[in-house]
């Protein structure tokens, strides 16, 4: 067997060419930069300043690295977490139960005020060493990424169709195959497009997370987070427009190097295919494959992964026990009642400890604020659905479209929104504007592009033959849109409109409070409660507030988006 296999890959296409070294040496400098990122992660903390942040650009490049490896290693968190909570919950609805709803308090509850409870654990494990510190960065820019990921698995396996689970059964493959043949594959386009989201969402934590501040301690990792902070600090215009500069060649680079060849890659997973003219590979992807010792090297790593996902594990089909429908009622029943009992006593005790510590009419006001910050999320999020859900569906069904508009729109949902917070303050208080409206758009400036992402993904998958068939009955305009484009988009435009709707009321704690050197403006709303909370440091006020927003969310999330979601998954799946 060895004879037979060493000729092979020492055949002349195997030999390794000039390609080959020059990815070998890229993959040397990726292993220089993640060594030595990890000697600096290994220091100890000996100062109360563990690092300088200079403003000179020269540093830029190496913290533009330190940033880049934290978002990445953040994403990795992004994805296991999704291969867990996100199967677990969409797989066992019982599971779902306490899994969704706690996802849906997760992803809107403002991180901000974890802060200090986060960096306190992960310095406790590493006590005077940076790594600490790093972790807390680490995890607070997974808290930016991983809901987004985690809703889109969860929506992609819930919307798999009927006919692909009937030919699963029908080929009687094991649970563990069927889900790596069918389910993972059917999910990979979201997936990767939420990825690219998410992983611009992460520039918004950048801030927060690289300025560690513990008792008396202040450390500031490397980074382009810490620049733009220090920057800001000292006022240095210039030294602000040297970290956009830097953070716009960072996502350059880990678009064409990474993104742009996953979106080509994951296009074979499609159900089906547009009828649009194929959109050329990306020069990364083409430089791949033009290497040979190396694409041998990935092609053997991809069958043995594809052996793995193939191993007979867990039951067929004919093996799984169909027991009688009554008791299995009955436990379903059962469990949704023991949950719902243990939800009223919770609710009941944090009622019974709100009446203890505040009046009454305090209580009707954060709920009042609530209100109001309830319609600032719904009006910005329906504005930006009237703009990003047509230009994502324009830019779906055209893949050449979809990948030139690529970069541009990962550029702008990754460009921090508090760097606009100046902008609007001046045109507030130079005009007498009201800081109730013109305050509002700055809570959706981040999370509009949620919805553009996976309206792009629906698009590109969209079916080539319905379109051909829409073509063929001369169905146009209005009726296009409404029998046609929309009914194939909903049930991702739902994913995007969910995790929207959430970072909208993350982003309420920063959004309704702006201001820019003496001027400071305020909106009338939750998000605004809790920052004047907790620049008081009024811990309970804090908590009250954060309690109420966990309740809208709720409320809000079961009454309005999960029965559309299950609306959209059973009328407007294709099958």
């Amino acid at each position: 067997m060895t004879a037979r296999w060493l000729p092979a890959f020492l055949s002349r296409d195997s030999r390794p060419n000039l390609f080959d070294l020059a990815a070998l040496l890229c993959m040397l400098g990726l292993a220089v930069l993640l060594a030595t990122a990890g000697r600096h992660m290994l220091a100890p903390i000996t100062a109360p300043n563990a690092a300088v942040i200079h403003l000179d650009p020269a540093w830029l490049p190496g913290y533009a690295v330190r940033t880049t490896l934290r978002m990445f290693a953040a994403l990795g968190a992004s994805l296991l977490f999704t291969f867990t909570y996100a199967v677990w919950a969409a797989k066992s609805r019982r599971a779902a139960l306490i899994l969704v709803p706690v996802l849906d308090v997760l992803q809107s509850v403002p991180i901000l005020g974890f802060l200090t409870f986060t960096v306190v654990f992960f310095m406790g494990l590493f006590p005077g060493r940076i790594l600490g510190a790093e972790l807390a960065a680490i995890f607070t820019i997974f808290t930016s990424q991983a809901w987004n990921m985690a809703f889109s698995m969860y929506q992609s396996l819930r919307a798999v169709p009927p006919d692909l689970e009937e030919v699963a059964r029908g080929f009687g493959l094991t649970a563990w195959q069927k889900f790596w043949r069918l389910d993972v594959p059917f999910a990979v386009p979201g997936l990767v497009w939420n990825a690219m989201v998410s992983m611009s969402g992460g520039w918004f934590m950048v801030v927060y997370s690289e300025t560690i501040t513990v008792g008396n301690t202040d450390i500031l990792l490397p980074g382009i987070g810490s620049y733009v902070g220090t920057a800001i600090a000292q006022r240095d215009l210039w030294a602000v427009l040297y970290a956009i500069l830097a953070m716009l060649v960072v996502i350059l680079a880990y678009d064409q190097l990474l993104f742009r060849p996953l979106v080509a890659w994951s296009a074979r997973f499609g159900t089906a295919s547009s009828d649009a003219t194929p959109a050329s590979d990306p020069w990364m992807l083409v430089l791949l494959r033009r290497t040979a010792l190396l694409r041998r090297i990935t092609d053997a790593i991809g069958d043995g992964l594809t052996a793995i996902g193939g191993l007979p594990l867990g039951r067929r089909p004919h093996e799984v026990r169909q027991g009688p429908i009554l008791p299995s009622r009955l436990l379903d029943w059962g469990w949704t009642a023991l949950l719902a009992g243990l939800s009223l006593l919770a609710l009941w005790q944090v009622w019974v400890y709100a009446r203890a510590t505040f009046a009454p009419l305090e209580l009707l006001h954060v709920v009042e604020l609530g209100s109001f910050t309830l319609l600032r999320v719904v009006s910005m999020v329906l504005l930006a659905s009237l703009v990003w859900v047509p230009a994502g569906i324009w830019l779906g069904l055209d893949p050449t479209r979809a990948r030139r508009t690529q970069f541009v729109a990962q550029f702008m949902a990754a460009f921090p929104a508090n760097l606009f917070f100046p902008i609007f303050v001046v045109l507030i208080v130079h005009y007498h504007l009201s800081s109730d409206i013109w305050l509002t758009p700055l809570m959706i400036l981040g999370t509009q592009w949620y919805i553009l992402f996976n309206v792009v993904a629906a698009a590109s998958s969209y079916p080539a033959d319905l379109l051909e068939v829409a073509r063929s009955l001369q169905v146009r305009g209005p009726l296009w849109w409404l029998r046609v484009a929309l009914p194939g988009i909903l049930p991702h435009y739902i994913t995007g409109a969910i995790t929207a709707s959430g970072g909208a009321w993350n982003a309420a704690i920063a959004a309704e409070v702006a201001s820019w050197g003496s001027d400071h403006l305020a909106a009338h709303g939750l998000g605004a409660y809790i920052a004047r909370a907790t620049v008081a440091g009024d811990t309970a006020h804090v908590g009250l507030g954060m309690t109420v927003m966990a309740v809208f969310v709720l409320l809000f999330n079961r009454a309005v988006w999960r029965p559309l979601a299950d609306y959209a998954r059973r009328h407007f799946a294709f099958v």
